[in-house]
């Protein structure tokens, strides 16, 4: 056979293979965060909510939604931490929220979601609210004002981002900061806006076409300040004094709709990965069936919604009712990409891949770990959650039967929750909850706070 007879028998036996047998390209991957949206909050979570949001219903239309997803904490920064590192909150000591002067919490030296794709040659952005510290080399002017023109000692950049615009935290929304520096001030009003320009200019950007990006997108809505812009008044359709509210959740949709259509635009929806979750529960009030709302350690406050779209890789309309955790993010971008996660990275993070992919035939997880604001912890295995109250008390639900978590079955159960106890403290001395060498925790982690009464003895002692 001639060399030339036989290259192109070769190029058309290699062009007559079915996509699947060739290498698949490195997908774009979004991670869209809202701040404070309840599990009851989106239509596609509970028919007769009173909110409007299209676009979170699309992706569900679209993808797969989780009902069995949660926050690694029920308050802001420590979620925020475990979902960019794949490790528990609680493994540094992190229960409550940063200001904003407080420092980085993530080290520099800790392997990122973010740092992780740059590795594999993606271009990684995050456009919106950081809430995990900054280095300002001091406290210049006023917390909620910085002046223009301040830089930052370490930001965003620091940890695996190519690119940050945002904010501090919802507090000082006003200070816009980009890269390493404050470069405008800009009223409530007009933040969510501006970010969703910018989030849009990066997608609309030529490069996204030649190379694998990460974008992380966490938005203010339905967080306070809430402040719709004018052209969102009255769209939402909700009436009463939550309006004001609806139109809120209503403009952040909207913000995840101009995602979703620059993505369109682009061509690039086919190649996307897109997540749509929410840091912790809803604040100030239940959404039933659910007991507790944000910063409460019952399932209010950080069972969350979780949707993903990946068009041709994962069904739509799809329901998976297995649980997960936002810290499973880490370890499933690295096998979407082929990388190699360090021993010493993404402690507790799990690859959800198999459940996206829809081959899965058990949970990818064995057990997670809650945290509350105040630092209670609880740990759910299976149907059951042992809430570690104090210490006399336990709390112990099955799920299955009580998602209101209405009746504590812990006395019922004394062998239930001896062996959840000692699996816990398995999970906090091994420093880890994925197979490997036994890590080191930050910070010691009490698996139970001291009762009120006690302290307060200890205190008059």
């Amino acid at each position: 056979m001639k060399l030339a007879t036989f290259h192109l028998l070769f190029v058309l036996f290699a062009s007559a293979l079915s996509a699947a047998e060739l290498p698949a390209a490195k997908p774009n991957i979004i991670f869209v965060l809202f701040d404070d949206m309840g599990y009851g909050q989106p239509k596609c979570y509970r028919d007769g909510t009173e909110f409007k949001t299209p676009n979170i219903d699309r992706v569900a239309k679209e993808g797969m939604r989780f009902t069995d997803a949660h926050s690694p904490s029920s308050v802001c920064t420590p979620t925020r931490y475990g979902l960019l590192t794949g490790r528990y909150p609680s493994r540094i000591g992190q229960y409550g929220v940063l200001t904003t002067y407080s420092p980085p919490i993530i080290a520099p030296t800790r392997v990122t979601v973010a740092s992780l794709l740059k590795q594999q040659g993606y271009d990684t952005a995050c456009i919106g609210k950081w809430h995990l510290g900054m280095n300002w080399n001091g406290k210049p002017g006023n917390e909620n004002t910085i002046p223009v023109g301040t830089t930052l000692v370490s930001s965003p950049n620091a940890v695996g981002f190519d690119y940050f615009k945002g904010f501090t935290h919802a507090r000082n929304i006003g200070t816009v900061i980009e890269q390493n520096k404050v470069v405008q001030h800009v009223k409530e009003v007009e933040n969510q806006p501006l970010l969703a320009q910018t989030a849009v200019e990066f997608l609309n950007d030529p490069a996204r076409t030649e190379k694998p990006f990460f974008l992380y997108l966490p938005l203010c809505p339905p967080h306070t300040p809430v402040v719709p812009a004018p052209e969102f008044i009255g769209k939402s359709g909700v009436t009463g004094k939550e309006s004001i509210y609806g139109d809120w959740i209503y403009q952040g949709d909207y913000m995840l709709g101009q995602v979703l259509e620059a993505i369109d635009r682009q061509k690039l929806t086919e190649n996307t990965l897109i997540i749509v979750s929410a840091d912790n529960g809803a604040a100030d009030r239940p959404y039933p069936p659910l007991r507790g709302s944000k910063s409460q350690i019952y399932e209010g406050g950080h069972r969350v919604p979780f949707l993903v779209r990946w068009p041709g890789k994962i069904k739509a309309g799809s329901v998976c009712d297995h649980t997960i955790c936002l810290t499973d993010f880490i370890a499933t971008t690295a096998e979407i990409t082929g990388a190699t996660l360090p021993e010493n990275a993404g402690e507790d993070s799990f690859s959800i891949l198999p459940h996206l992919l829809g081959t899965a035939t058990s949970p990818v997880r064995d057990s997670i770990i809650h945290q509350d604001a105040k630092g209670t912890l609880s740990l759910r295995q299976g149907p059951w959650k042992l809430i570690f109250a104090s210490t006399e008390k336990r709390e112990l639900y099955h799920l299955q039967n009580d998602l209101s978590e209405a009746t504590n079955v812990a006395e019922a159960h004394p062998e239930i929750v001896k062996r959840l106890t000692t699996l816990m403290q398995k999970l906090i001395d091994d420093g880890r909850s994925t197979p490997g060498a036994i890590m080191k925790n930050d910070k010691p982690i009490n698996m139970v706070k001291k009762s009120e009464k006690n302290s307060r003895s200890k205190q008059k002692k």
